[in-house]
């Protein structure tokens, strides 16, 4: 098989994929602490962008939009260790902890191959070959040792770990234009703006004065035209970084839209 997935717990796991490519688009509702092993791993959000290789260790915070793809890289597969840090386990660790409160955006953490991290995560390795179920005392234990080596080499790790606010009624309209190329379902976007679907579909059709659905996907194929125009990239590059599914629904979208193909639009501009 490609892609493998390997639980010792429902909050860790080894994830193996030798595929070419492994597009997924997040927005997790845990924060997800990752040790990549082998491989690559592109993270794109609305406003910046991150590679990470191997031995990278790096935190994608809840309820962060991104389109997240994993390679295998040179000739090696994408190899990681993932190890989701749920609201239960962080209520429990800071509920003994002291926090001082501070503002801090949240956004993608990298540790630079820290080696208290980095052996934590790579003691998990072991347990991986188990037969026998993993114990729930022993997951608690590596979850808690990782959460705080997490709050004492970061000063600004625990606003984001100890904060477990939901989020909050938002500006719609600015939210959509920054963020409408991540191939969400509406409830998510409802979610993410503090809003019920019901009222997300009602408010959005008072900012757009149309659907969710086709303002979606006519800003989606507006973006992939201007990048495969003025930005000269490829389809192949394209497709999944405007929130298209696969290739092929891409190019029949973009040549509906527009009346010729993404191949054509590129022989185009390499006549001129």
């Amino acid at each position: 098989m490609d892609y493998q997935v390997n639980y010792i717990n429902p909050e860790i796991k080894l994830s193996s994929y030798t595929g070419k490519l492994f597009k997924t688009e997040a927005a997790f509702e845990d924060h997800l602490l990752v040790w990549l092993i082998s491989g690559e791993t592109k993270i794109i959000q609305a406003d910046e962008r991150f590679v990470f290789g191997p031995g990278s260790t790096f935190l994608i915070p809840r309820n962060q939009l991104a389109t997240i793809i994993n390679l295998p890289k040179d000739g090696e597969p994408h190899k990681a260790v993932a190890m989701h840090l749920s609201a239960k386990r962080l209520r429990e660790f800071y509920g003994n902890e002291p926090v001082k409160r501070k503002t801090v955006t949240p956004k993608i953490f990298s540790f630079r191959k820290h080696p208290l991290l980095e052996s934590c995560l790579a003691s998990l390795i072991p347990y991986f070959d188990m037969q026998e179920n993993f114990p729930e005392s022993i997951a608690s234990l590596k979850i808690t040792e990782a959460i705080s080596i997490l709050h004492t080499i970061n000063e600004n790790i625990d606003a984001v770990l100890a904060n477990f606010d939901e989020p909050h009624k938002i500006d719609l309209t600015a939210f959509m234009e920054k963020n409408f190329m991540f191939n969400m379902p509406l409830e998510k976007f409802g979610y993410l703006t503090g809003r019920s679907l019901t009222t997300f579909k009602r408010d959005f059709q008072k900012a757009f004065q149309v659907t969710p659905q086709r303002w979606l996907t006519k800003k989606r194929l507006e973006l992939a035209h201007y990048q495969l125009a003025e930005k000269h990239k490829k389809p192949v590059e394209v497709y999944y970084e405007t929130g298209f599914e696969n290739l092929s629904h891409f190019s029949y979208a973009f040549k509906k839209q527009f009346g010729y193909s993404p191949v054509q639009l590129i022989s185009r501009k390499n006549a001129t």
